[in-house]
């Protein structure tokens, strides 16, 4: 069952309120996805930090709103060498689009990780995607979301913050799941979380250190702790340069 949200941040209220008015989308979709995990193998085999960079217009953890088309900042994240994307599409916000995942996904050659606030098998009907974000705490059926994503041949990434949500996202079948280093609940970041977490999990899972990683000290910091890749956003997305600023981490 989801837990109350009365101790989120007003933040997340409210894109939980905005998720839950969204209207259904018309038909299911049928992702003919390239795998997240493989690509972030393959990264790590040549050498390079496994980076997901995230296409992020904004957020209510980070001020202004970066106008970029969002195609051009995604293939100089790749040309800069991550191993994948993600993009945002919860529009009120984020500033992501569907529209712009599509943009991005027919342009690029790596998986393409949808990030919204998917709370029902509705939610995952909006849009086609290599693999989509599924937050533990806010699912109610945690194994049949997971089931529906793959149904659709999308590859679920399950996001948790603590060991029992960890073991929850396993008993639902997750073999991709992130470790957020932001507690929804004051959005305060603790990159201890990731190291906390991490140890519970078993060999097979692929963990994916998510929020806070800034520099590449925190990207060695997170690699050492067993992270299979790096979700990285604000850092990347407040480059000047983003082909540089996603190199940079990618080399560290």
């Amino acid at each position: 069952m989801m837990n109350t949200t009365d101790d989120l941040a007003p933040p997340v209220r409210s894109i939980l309120a905005a998720a839950r008015e969204r209207a259904a989308p018309e038909g299911r979709v049928d992702a003919d996805a390239a795998s997240l995990a493989d690509a972030l193998t393959a990264a790590a085999a040549d050498g390079r930090v496994p980076v997901i960079a995230e296409v992020k217009p904004t957020s209510p953890t980070t001020d202004g709103h970066r106008a970029d088309d969002p195609v051009e900042l995604a293939e100089s994240m790749v040309a800069g060498g991550a191993a994948a994307l993600s993009v945002l599409t919860e529009p009120e916000h984020f500033g992501g689009s569907v529209e712009t995942l599509e943009r991005v996904r027919a342009a690029v050659d790596v998986p393409v990780l949808r990030k919204d606030f998917v709370l029902d098998e509705a939610g995952l009907d909006a849009v086609a995607a290599d693999a989509v974000l599924l937050i533990a705490r806010f699912v109610d059926d945690l194994p049949a979301l997971v089931e529906a994503a793959r149904d659709r041949g999308m590859e679920p990434l399950v996001e948790v913050h603590t060991a029992a949500e960890l073991e929850r996202a396993l008993d639902a079948g997750a073999t991709v799941i992130g470790v957020n280093n932001r507690d929804l609940a004051r959005l305060e970041v603790d990159r201890a979380t990731f190291e906390s977490v991490a140890p519970h999990a078993p060999d097979d899972v692929t963990l994916i250190a998510e929020s806070g990683i800034e520099t590449p000290a925190h990207a060695r910091r997170m690699r050492e702790a067993d992270a299979d890749g790096l979700l990285i956003g604000s850092a990347i997305m407040g480059s000047d340069d983003v082909a540089e600023g996603t190199r940079r981490l990618v080399s560290a």
